[in-house]
């Protein structure tokens, strides 16, 4: 039986946007292509959070994505989950993602870790034959696939929840996007390992964005126009 995302992670949340009816059903096919399930115990949609005002984000599409990163990374800490995989909604699996998923699995029971980005856009050095997962300790600008332990996230949500509150620049971190957030928090909390993957194993699909929307995203005839190109884009990835 195909290793899954439940096999390595006590829960998967996905965030997606309810009225994102697009991404929505391209994350399930997504899904569907590495014979995994939503809507399960262990695989949840996250509904997103759009809110009315930036509040010192740089706009409120970054504030709503980070209020949204917060939500499941508290729900899972209220659940006290082992480990918690986040996902965007964006989100596209490389071919390779099926076959590695065992050994990631295996990696991750073998040692001590805090992070683990399955999706980034790094270019890291191939790992020991066998392996998945390298050591990285730098910033990572991107947080569509990545997993916090348990042992992370009291600390983790405890910073989190105190972004909103600061000005924009504050040296102990203001309103910002989440990945800078993560990064932020890893950069001061060495004593948490973080793991990626090499080379990575989730990219993020073309679509229309709800933090920085193009111009012709915002007038109805050629959004569908560039939607469709987006799709043809993606589908020559694979």
């Amino acid at each position: 039986m195909q290793t899954t995302f439940a096999d390595c992670f006590s829960r998967t949340y996905a965030i997606n946007l309810p009225e994102r009816i697009d991404r929505r059903k391209g994350l399930l096919a997504e899904l569907r292509s590495q014979n995994q399930e939503l809507k399960t115990r262990r695989m949840e949609l996250f509904p997103g959070i759009r809110p009315d005002s930036a509040e010192g984000f740089p706009n409120r599409g970054v504030r709503g994505c980070f209020l949204s990163h917060l939500g499941v990374l508290r729900r899972a800490l209220d659940e006290r989950l082992d480990s918690v995989l986040v996902l965007e909604d964006d989100v596209g699996f490389s071919p390779l993602l099926g076959e590695r998923l065992s050994a990631i699995d295996r990696e991750l029971r073998e040692q001590p870790w805090g992070f683990v980005y399955l999706g980034h856009r790094l270019e890291l050095a191939s790992t020991p034959e066998g392996r998945c997962l390298v050591p990285y300790s730098g910033e990572i600008l991107t947080a569509h696939c990545y997993a916090v332990h348990g042992s992370v996230l009291p600390s983790l949500v405890e910073f989190l929840e105190a972004i909103p509150g600061r000005p924009p620049g504050h040296p102990e971190g203001g309103p910002m996007f989440p990945d800078g957030a993560l990064s932020f928090f890893r950069e001061r909390h060495a004593e948490f390992l973080t793991l990626a993957a090499a080379p990575s194993l989730v990219f993020q699909r073309s679509s229309r964005s709800d933090l920085t929307p193009r111009w012709f995203d915002r007038i109805p005839g050629l959004r569908q126009t560039a939607g469709l190109v987006r799709s043809l884009r993606g589908q020559k990835r694979r």
